[in-house]
């Protein structure tokens, strides 16, 4: 399949990470989403019911990112993934990437660090539905 509907650089403002100042300070992060189905009768027929919604992907994404903490980004885009994946059953695959802009690294020069997940319909049970963690540390919720 070659179809493919992108967000690229979708920005969220959340408190995953590691460390006591990422989890009650917060950062920015910045998200693309490489969602994978078949668009061809969207394409035919011009109509919104045979596509996935920008508005309802970008939603879902926001959900994971602006929701409970998670320790680690590699959490956050596994759960991004999952998640669309149960949201919209017409999406076979998808790719997110989440980077950390402001992450800061000793002696480095970066732009940002992050990590690229790829999770395939096929190769994930179905008993593997998505739980959004209850965090132990108490979450502030963005008030944009």
């Amino acid at each position: 399949m070659t179809d493919a509907i992108l967000l690229e650089g979708l920005r969220f403002f959340g408190y995953h990470g590691r460390s006591p100042e990422e989890r009650t300070l917060g950062q920015q992060f910045v998200v693309d989403v490489v969602a994978e189905l078949d668009l061809r009768n969207a394409g035919l027929h011009d109509e919104i019911d045979e596509t996935v919604g920008y508005h309802s992907l970008s939603a879902t994404v926001r959900s994971v990112l602006e929701g409970e903490p998670l320790m680690l980004i590699e959490a956050v885009g596994d759960r991004v993934a999952r998640l669309v994946l149960e949201t919209f059953p017409a999406i076979t695959a998808v790719e997110v990437t989440v980077r950390k802009p402001e992450a800061t690294i000793r002696g480095a020069h970066l732009d940002a660090v992050g990590v690229r997940i790829r999770r395939v319909r096929a190769h994930l049970r179905a008993s593997q539905p998505v739980d959004l963690p209850d965090s132990p540390i108490p979450f502030k919720k963005s008030t944009t």
